[in-house]
């Protein structure tokens, strides 16, 4: 196989460049491995709500945005009334933890209470229509303007750590660190609640079968409002770590849709994944970027989740973790 041609770029010389520079591969797969850990949190929003009630909320995006903003907006809101620092930032943490919890119930009163019973399509179209009321509301109160997250107020760590490790050197953002600690507490927290709580368990319940969870006296009302506002908690850290690596604006939301290839890739109803597809696909699309980007012109990094997604789809339509469903007819 000569050297530069297509096959060789392809086959050969990513392979040569992962032997060649060792400590430059071990950066991409930090690099992937933070932004897989972001995505299985985005992902994770998504399956809390598919697993309670059967819906795929469209909305989950501008979830993260709406939360974000409700925290960057009511801080500044603080700091005009001279009101700084550590302390007013946690307040505005508790103040945008409230209104995801409005925000929950309202939800689930004006929107899924009136749709009982109504078929599945007709529920996600009520979630899309809920994003582009996000959307509105959200910029009539916060503006269109990209705001910085409060990141320093939240005491948020700052610079790099430089390691010298296979003959050279990898850096790594402290930011990074705590966001992928963050993320790992707060999945295995989940996990536990799910597993181990009386809530967890009817939030199972509901999952399996609605009519036998309310035959058992559990209220899909108050399942739902818990699912939502359990939903919006994740969303406002998602806010925040993805604030706090750019800036926090509508356009966050399609970083969102990310979470899409995760779930084909885990599973629509799987906690575990939603883990293990955002770390494949935060990785994959790392190292797909870095050693074979440049053989399209780069850029790939956009698109090549899908790839990696839709293959997946033609051999496990269900995903790694998810149920597979058989219908008799």
């Amino acid at each position: 196989m000569p050297s530069g041609s297509i096959l060789h770029g392809a086959l050969i010389k990513p392979f040569v460049d992962m032997v060649d520079l060792p400590d430059l591969f071990v950066q991409t797969l930090w690099e992937g491995f933070v932004g897989g850990v972001l995505y299985a949190l985005i992902a994770l929003g998504f399956v809390l709500i598919f697993k309670a009630s059967g819906v795929f909320n469209f909305a989950q995006g501008i979830m993260v945005v709406f939360a974000g903003l409700t925290l960057v907006g009511v801080y500044e809101k603080f700091a005009s009334f001279g009101f700084t620092g550590m302390i007013a930032a946690y307040l505005a943490v508790a103040v945008a933890l409230g209104v995801m919890f409005a925000l929950a119930v309202a939800v689930e009163r004006i929107v899924l209470r009136p749709l009982v019973n109504q078929p599945d399509i007709i529920l996600f179209m009520a979630t899309f229509g809920l994003t582009y009321f996000l959307i509105g509301f959200g910029e009539t109160i916060f503006g269109g303007s990209p705001k910085v997250m409060i990141a320093d107020q939240l005491g948020l760590p700052k610079g790099v750590i430089d390691i010298d490790m296979l003959g050279g050197r990898v850096s790594l953002q402290k930011l990074d660190i705590a966001a992928a600690v963050i993320a790992i507490v707060m999945i295995a927290a989940l996990a536990l609640f799910f597993q181990y709580t009386r809530i967890g368990r009817a939030l199972r319940a509901v999952a399996d079968s609605h009519k036998a969870a309310l035959s058992v006296g559990i209220s899909l009302n108050q399942i739902w409002i818990i699912v939502w506002f359990t939903a919006g908690i994740v969303a406002l850290i998602t806010g925040i770590m993805w604030g706090a690596r750019s800036d926090v604006s509508f356009g966050l939301q399609t970083i969102a849709l990310k979470a899409l290839p995760v779930l084909i890739l885990g599973g629509f109803t799987s906690v575990p994944g939603a883990i293990v597809g955002g770390l494949i696909i935060g990785i994959g699309e790392k190292i797909g970027e870095f050693y074979w980007g440049p053989l399209f012109g780069n850029g790939i990094e956009s698109w090549f989740a899908y790839v990696i997604a839709l293959t997946f789809l033609m051999f496990r339509p269900q995903g790694l973790f998810g149920d597979k469903i058989i219908e008799r007819i």
